[in-house]
């Protein structure tokens, strides 16, 4: 009985192997265009080809049929083309190790980047508001504020938060290691329990951390201290070194950034005379 059911069962394995492998390819592909212009691109072709196959298929257009034929070769070559930013991109990634595992691989050099210069920012005292998107997509915010899409670059940062200049009001949304946005409109927090003296910023900081699983990131305009928002709270007086603790804590991988976010919550609560504060207990003491 068992040698009747082998074939079978090794049948069913392979057919199970064949969608897991599929369904990871579709996955990994649509997080890797997801936000970008090619995204809208794919979208836009994949309507037009459905749309054109499916008119050849129920009218038997047999002539349309053989020319959708002779054409597909050229059409595969247009994708590569088209999609060429990505497919680079998820090369580099999967030479790096970020793809599959690689927990903190990626994100450990945008977080010193982050680090170096939101530090900038406080010496100099130029406000910033800095909200870095992880799962949960800030689309709704981005379109609230101008497009940049650039690549990381301190002195841009320095140059978009620079007092008196056209894009300093309002919060930048960064990518990866990408500055997406700015200018851009964040939620206000509308919880009573707050301090009064907390600024607009690090109010808009709550009420993006409350909405969204996004790690914003606050200077002050007036005292230089540095803040992070992150799940409703706000906690301050970051030094250097704290702040890239808890940067490389809320940026690695998905599954290890939660219990990493705990441990340094935990750390931070338990240890001895911390400087961090947490809004829920002590209303944001030290704002602004």
């Amino acid at each position: 009985m068992f040698d009747t059911l082998q074939p079978g069962i090794w049948d069913l394995i392979r057919d199970v192997t064949q969608i897991f492998i599929l369904a990871m390819a579709l996955y990994y592909f649509f997080r890797l265009v997801r936000g970008t212009r090619s995204a809208q691109m794919m979208l836009g072709l994949g309507l037009v080809l459905v749309s054109v196959i499916g008119l050849t298929l129920l009218a038997k257009l047999e002539v349309l049929a053989w020319i959708l034929g002779t054409l597909s070769v050229y059409v595969a070559v247009s994708l590569v083309v088209i999609f060429q930013p990505e497919i680079r991109r998820a090369l580099a990634m999967v030479g790096g190790g970020a793809l599959v595992g690689g927990a903190g691989t990626t994100h450990v050099p945008v977080a010193e980047r982050l680090v170096s210069i939101v530090t900038r920012l406080a010496a100099r005292r130029h406000g910033a508001l800095l909200a870095i998107e992880r799962d949960i997509a800030l689309k709704s915010f981005l379109e609230s504020g101008v497009m940049i899409d650039a690549p990381l670059e301190e002195d841009l940062l320095l140059t978009i938060f620079y007092p008196r200049t056209p894009l300093h009001d309002g919060g930048v949304i960064l990518r990866g290691d990408r500055i997406f946005a700015a200018r851009c409109v964040f939620p206000l927090t509308q919880r009573a329990d707050l301090d009064g003296a907390l600024g607009t910023r690090h109010r808009a900081a709550i009420g993006l951390s409350e909405e969204t699983d996004a790690v914003v990131v606050v200077v002050s305009e007036e005292t230089g201290a540095i803040s992070i928002a992150h799940d409703g709270r706000l906690f301050q007086a970051l030094g250097p070194d704290k702040l890239r603790r808890y940067l490389v804590a809320l940026l690695p991988e998905r599954r290890v950034r939660d219990l990493a976010w705990r441990r340094v919550v935990e750390d931070f609560v338990m240890g001895d005379n911390r400087r961090l504060r947490d809004v829920n207990e002590d209303g944001g003491r030290h704002a602004r």
